[in-house]
């Protein structure tokens, strides 16, 4: 989702996004455009502190990136495209760090942005800096104007922390990332190849193989005495594929892979099985019974608890969340008192590169405001001990812990990086299910539900509205008290309000899983990473999902006619490149 600050939300839908800081090598000579920054910035500086009223605080950020997106459908190229770009963003605050011009709602006066030329012209790129420059200066001094005259009317109650927070400037240069050996021509055939396999499928209406990787060059230049310049490379693969039911319900399956490089990409065979999987549980779902609304015992998979968790708790433990007065503040005045079961543990932990052997996407080194990334302990055996920190304070946390994180062109916030739950209550994996068996019956219902994959979700966090979340998952199934078969179930939507919801967990099994994703809130699209066990919850409530008004194809897609027309169902041969 994208409408914030009400919906923040994980998604599995990716977009090509600057890719997170990570240090790679040694940089071998001077860096044209970091120098240019850094001479703009001294000359801004100074000519500004002139200025009335004048910024305490500027900053210069570039994103330098070479990327390349490949799409197939039906084993044809639908775009295939490289394309290198700059994007220069100029960050500035007018007033003193107890306030300034970003205060409350002027927030988004903190920043301007604008294409930055790509060659290391000198000339050129101090001229779009300067003009930049300028035009934050206008856009932030007349916001630090209307915030002073509002400051008369400030409610008591209000977080009265400053607005910025004092932290060492850091240095940090590292040279080139290394090449990213993605041969654009052999990815066109493999996804060629790939979305041609969706066509063995006629319950596949709408498919779609996406290729997007990348090199990128961020660079930090402060007015304070840093200068950052961190390269990295990533690569990301998404299959997706719809079908409808015959009610007009819109089903989807997705299956999404990262890494740092394409051979870290799982093989083509390995692709096509999941492909061919997909397929299967497409026709699965569509002559599966609708849900009906339900409360009761649920066993989530790993990487369900972990989007539970990201959704439920993660985006309550922003720092920025806890002094907006707009913001239902679930946990602000909860440090030092139990909000989850006592055996449970959260760390948000963006060091981490990897889990269990899976890469983690939101692994960073230092965060969008260049305060190196921190391993936070938020919840310590049930108990609240911190929140996630960029740098605007929050009453009795006054510094950043490296979660200032941000989308090009917008002002960073506390966001989530890699957040791992763990649990000293743990049986073995294989043993979950019949403690969730046993749960069913001692709490005399039919069924139970096994939530075994995940879409992504969402949740409200602003007090105008309920807090309540949203998780939706794509496989759940009915697990019966009495031993008969599984039942596959379509359109459940778990709901509920957080401080209910993560109390009914009563056990979890012993084995993290991993979820990747883009998740998007008021500072835009980051890349995240939520790691969880299997868990058995007590209760869990969901909804049937809004079905649309539209039916299902009345013609079959070609090569599945009828027997009449001389074609046999499946008939249909691969499509060849």
């Amino acid at each position: 989702m994208t409408r914030f600050p009400l919906r923040p939300g994980i998604w599995l839908l990716a977009i090509l996004i600057a890719v997170p800081l990570s240090a790679l090598s040694s940089a071998p000579h001077p860096d044209i455009l970091l120098e240019t920054m850094q001479h703009e910035l001294e000359r801004a500086t100074a000519a500004l502190a002139k200025s009335d009223p004048a910024p305490y605080y500027l900053s210069y950020s570039v994103v330098d990136s070479d990327g390349v997106t490949i799409a197939g459908m039906d084993g044809s190229l639908v775009a295939s495209a490289s394309a290198h770009r700059r994007q220069a963003d100029v960050s500035m605050r007018v007033g003193t760090a107890a306030l300034d011009n970003t205060h409350g709602q002027s927030r988004p006066s903190g920043i301007v942005s604008g294409a930055l030329p790509l060659r290391d012209d000198t000339d050129a790129i101090s001229r779009v800096l300067w003009q930049l420059t300028n035009r934050e200066y206008e856009q932030a001094s007349g916001a630090f104007l209307r915030v002073k005259t509002n400051e008369a009317v400030r409610s008591e109650e209000e977080d009265r922390s400053p607005d910025f927070s004092q932290e060492s400037s850091q240095n940090h240069i590292e040279g080139a990332a290394p090449a990213l050996a993605l041969d654009q021509k052999t990815w066109e055939d493999r996804i060629r190849r790939i979305s041609a396999r969706f066509l063995k499928y006629p319950d596949a209406y709408t498919t779609l193989v996406l290729l997007q990787g990348g090199t990128t060059r961020s660079y930090l230049a402060t007015s304070e005495g840093a200068a950052l310049v961190e390269p990295s490379s990533m690569v990301r693969l998404v299959m997706e594929a719809s079908t409808r039911a015959d009610d007009g319900m819109d089903l989807l399956r997705v299956e999404t892979f990262q890494a740092g490089s394409p051979n870290q990409l799982p093989s083509e065979a390995e692709l096509i099985a999941k492909v061919d999987k997909m397929g299967a549980d497409l026709k699965a779902l569509r002559s599966a019974p609708a849900a009906e609304p339900y409360v009761g015992p649920a066993l989530l998979s790993g990487r369900a608890a972990a989007v539970f968790f990201h959704e439920v708790l993660g985006h309550r433990l922003e720092g920025h969340r806890q002094r907006d007065e707009r913001e239902g503040q679930t946990f602000t005045k909860k440090v030092g008192q139990q909000v989850l079961p006592p055996f449970l543990t959260v760390v948000d932990d963006p060091t981490m590169k990897e889990l269990n052997g899976v890469g983690l996407a939101g692994h960073y080194d230092f965060d969008d405001e260049g305060v190196p990334a921190q391993r936070v302990v938020a919840v310590e055996d049930g108990v609240l001990r911190n929140f996630l920190m960029s740098r605007m304070p929050i009453t009795n946390f006054g510094h950043s812990n490296g979660h200032g994180r941000r989308q090009a062109g917008l002002m960073p916030t506390g966001r989530q990086g890699n957040l791992i739950v763990t649990s000293t209550k743990t049986v073995k994996d294989s043993e979950l299910r019949a403690k969730f068996i046993d749960e069913i019956k001692r709490q005399g219902k039919t069924y139970g539900l096994y939530f075994e994959d995940i879409q992504g979700g969402f949740t409200l966090t602003t007090r105008a509205l309920p807090q309540a979340f949203q998780v939706i998952p794509v496989m759940v199934w009915r697990v019966y008290a009495d031993g008969r078969p599984d039942e596959l179930a379509r359109g459940v939507d778990i709901v509920g309000t957080p401080l209910l919801s993560l109390n009914n967990i009563i056990l979890t099994g012993d084995t993290l899983q991993v979820f990747n994703g883009i998740c998007g809130a008021e500072s835009g699209q980051v890349p995240v990473a939520a790691a969880a066990p299997p868990m058995l919850f007590s209760e869990i409530e969901v909804q049937k999902r809004a079905k649309g008004t539209q039916k299902p194809p009345l013609l079959p897609p070609p090569g599945f006619e009828t027997a009449s027309t001389g074609a046999k169902p499946g008939a249909l041969q691969e499509a060849k490149p």
